[in-house]
């Protein structure tokens, strides 16, 4: 697992981009944490410099917009899924499970709850048994 950064250093409605190979954008949509893969199938773009809207991540190079749930294009330009990965919460850190394979494109993300995660961490044993 990769860790990304203290979950309240990621409010709602921010990303994240890790500098991984390939980049992997993390994102907080409404107190829900998503991993995708950070560049954009219908041409080189950052989508963790988009707009997010929901659960709907817009890149901010040709309007192409995926579904964060699932990597899937909700429309066009776009035509090809990008990865998702999973995400952890992990005594306070956000933490990304990378994909290893192209059997996650389309999987879902689990995203995991940033306010069930911050409940969860808050009444974590000395272990750090935190979601």
């Amino acid at each position: 697992m990769i860790p990304v950064c203290r979950l309240e250093d990621l409010p709602a409605g921010e990303s994240v981009r890790l500098d991984t190979t390939p980049p992997v954008a993390v994102f907080n949509a409404d107190g829900e944490l998503y991993a995708i893969d950070d560049t954009c199938s219908h041409q080189d773009a950052s989508l963790s410099e988009g707009w997010l809207e929901g659960c709907l991540v817009e890149c901010p190079l040709h309007a192409a917009s995926f579904d964060l749930r699932t990597g899937s294009p909700t429309c066009l330009p776009a035509r090809r899924p990008v990865r998702t990965h999973q995400v952890y919460v992990e005594d306070g850190v956000i933490h990304v499970l990378v994909a290893t394979d192209a059997g996650a494109v389309g999987a879902s993300s689990m995203g995991a709850s940033a306010v069930g995660a911050a409940a969860a961490h808050a009444g974590a044993t000395e272990k750090g048994s935190a979601a």
